[in-house]
């Protein structure tokens, strides 16, 4: 399989740049056709047979020609045959049209691979651009009492923003996350001149929990990590085995006013509150809060979303 950053052909390459700054302008014809060049050259060029999807997606809208949808059907289909692993990310748009195949929309690798190139400038941008304040929202929406609590698990901790913020409360920090890239800048962070971590795992979050001992943690967090999770059942079940009696989740979520989860165009899944809510229940945890809150903005514009809080029952 040719690199996912080049076709592997001086003249494919520049024909695919040419498709995608088509694709940014609106020209899904032009894009489509540009993509079709990029294929008849390297047609085992991943990135190529997403383009293509893409522009034939952009063609069967707004009057939702079934030709062109099917067409695009079977440019991503293409682009997952020779990328099985879906680091690009196809099965989402799969989703989005139907056609899926009943794996996860958001494959582990396409996660990892998005995180890694995303690493540097993290940060940066999400605090900064999109005006993200989500590891303080759930950080002050805990209860104050106890005032200190034993372990935390801190689940697709990133590069530490939420560690920072709940560090000073807690005694024990473990932090997982898929991406090696953002798991460097997290052991690279140092506060009270000791590291802000004291165990850091790459790994999938709920493969992670599944491997934790039972009843052996006070805390578990997930800040603007379950947005790339469709069902919330299996994740929070763990939670609730590995959380002790009293022990306490907290965690943002998109939300819509639909039903169950939904993929948006972003990229990512919007929670519906009773969705959350049976989630919580299944694994034996109560809410203590789920409330409005606007981690973040897209387009200048806040994303709707909610901070939620609950508790491990006794039972």
């Amino acid at each position: 399989m040719a690199s996912q950053l080049s076709s592997g052909d001086l003249l494919a390459d520049r024909r695919y740049r040419y498709a995608e700054a088509c694709l940014a302008e609106g020209d899904h014809a032009g894009a489509a056709d540009l993509a079709e060049q990029v294929l008849e050259i390297a047609p085992r060029y991943a990135p190529a047979w997403l383009l293509l999807g893409r522009a034939r997606e952009g063609l069967a809208e707004p009057g939702g020609d079934p030709d062109q949808r099917a067409a695009a059907a079977r440019a991503y289909a293409c682009a997952l045959d020779i990328d099985p692993d879906d680091t690009l990310g196809v099965r989402a748009h799969l989703v989005r049209l139907g056609s899926s195949d009943g794996l996860p929309a958001l494959s582990p690798a396409y996660v990892r691979a998005l995180f890694d190139g995303y690493a540097p400038r993290f940060e940066r941008h999400l605090v900064e651009g999109l005006g993200y304040v989500g590891p303080d929202l759930v950080r002050d929406a805990l209860p104050p009492e106890p005032p200190h609590l034993g372990t935390a698990l801190d689940l697709g901790c990133g590069t530490g923003l939420m560690g920072a913020a709940i560090r000073n409360r807690v005694g024990h920090l473990a932090g997982v996350d898929l991406s090696p890239g953002m798991l460097a800048l997290a052991r690279a962070k140092l506060q009270n001149a000791r590291p802000l971590y004291d165990r850091l795992v790459e790994g999938e979050l709920t493969a992670f929990l599944v491997g934790e001992p039972a009843v052996s943690a006070d805390l578990c967090l997930a800040a603007d990590v379950l947005i790339y999770v469709a069902d919330l059942g299996p994740v929070l079940a763990e939670m609730g085995r590995v959380l002790r009696p009293g022990g306490l989740a907290a965690f943002t979520v998109q939300s819509h006013d639909g039903t169950g989860a939904a993929l948006g165009p972003d990229g990512r899944y919007a929670h519906a509150d009773a969705h959350v809510a049976a989630a919580a229940a299944g694994a034996g945890l109560a809410i203590l809060a789920l409330r409005p809150a606007d981690v973040r903005r897209e387009a200048g514009r806040p994303v709707p979303g909610r901070v939620v809080v609950l508790r491990r029952t006794a039972a």
